[in-house]
């Protein structure tokens, strides 16, 4: 019977087997609610039952965010991928090019140029999956960048953040990035344009120890994480107990240290309406078609 056991029916197994997409389910973190991707994707990847407000990719992201979801990619420039040849368990090389595979960006944030309602703006989106959105040269660069076009462009510049920190593999080059991106925003406020900060999560570390805190306006998206260092490490350094929801979207906004929260569904309107109040623009005009998604900016 050997045959009927070992051949026969791993061959009716292998015929009657469906290939199932690992992604085909997401489970929500807040709830333990199973809800269908495809479900979450066309709700802006907010959790329908719960409201959860899921990570979000750059790419998605600027979809959601300009007219007929096309704008111009702006052209970042390059930098040394490994300047100090950096190992820890693997090669800081090998990490960031399967960041690139995983993600299809060349690194932690992308920028786009386009309209927002009909109003030039750029924005720049930090993709967390991007070795958790970590500010390395590459970063630091693309930000000073967004920011230098915005002042050219004579526009608003939107900053969408998320993030884990500095990125240790690139030391005190990492950490140089923070006082750069400090001066570029000093320029963008002296050309008297606005500088909008979307606080997503989790936006930690060296990041809201820089441009993430130096926004004319704070918006967080709901539950979001935001802070310097982790809850278990201030409560070992003061020795007590922190607040429920520290560090959380709805308690920073209670005590001042953002100026608004705002579900997904409502941002863009949000962001919309804070760049015309802040530029002074007139009402929308009738939507305008942008080039199309592929185009580039030098």
């Amino acid at each position: 019977m050997n045959w009927i056991s070992n051949v026969v029916r791993p061959k009716i197994r292998n015929m009657l087997r469906r290939e199932v997409p690992e992604n085909l389910w997401i489970k929500c973190p807040d709830t333990g609610q199973l809800v269908f991707y495809k479900d979450v994707e066309s709700n802006q990847f907010v959790i329908p039952g719960s409201n959860y407000h899921m990570r979000m990719g750059a790419m998605a992201r600027l979809k959601t965010m300009f007219d007929n979801q096309t704008w111009f990619d702006v052209a970042l420039p390059d930098v040394v991928a490994d300047p100090l040849k950096f190992r820890d368990e693997r090669k800081y090389a090998d990490r960031i090019r399967d960041a690139r595979t995983k993600t299809g960006l060349n690194d932690a944030i992308k920028v786009g140029f386009g309209k927002l309602d009909g109003l030039p703006v750029v924005i720049a989106v930090q993709d967390f999956d991007f070795m958790g959105g970590s500010l390395g040269m590459a970063a630091g660069e693309a930000v000073i960048k967004g920011l230098e076009l915005a002042v050219e462009k004579d526009t608003p510049f939107i900053m969408f953040a998320a993030s884990g920190g500095a990125r240790m593999q690139e030391g005190i080059l990492s950490l140089m990035q923070l006082p750069r991106t400090t001066v570029a925003i000093q320029m963008l406020r002296e050309a008297r344009k606005p500088y909008i900060v979307v606080l997503t999560n989790p936006t930690t570390g060296g990041v809201t120890a820089s441009y993430a805190m130096l926004g004319d306006v704070h918006i967080a998206e709901p539950g979001a994480l935001v802070g310097f260092a982790g809850a278990r490490v201030i409560e070992q350094t003061i020795r007590e107990k922190l607040p429920e929801g520290f560090q959380r979207a709805e308690y920073l906004k209670d005590h001042g240290m953002v100026d608004m929260v705002v579900h997904r569904h409502q941002l863009r309107e949000t962001l919309a309406r804070l760049c015309r109040l802040l530029t002074k623009a007139p009402a929308a005009a009738e939507p305008t078609t942008l080039p199309a998604v592929s185009a580039a900016i030098p």
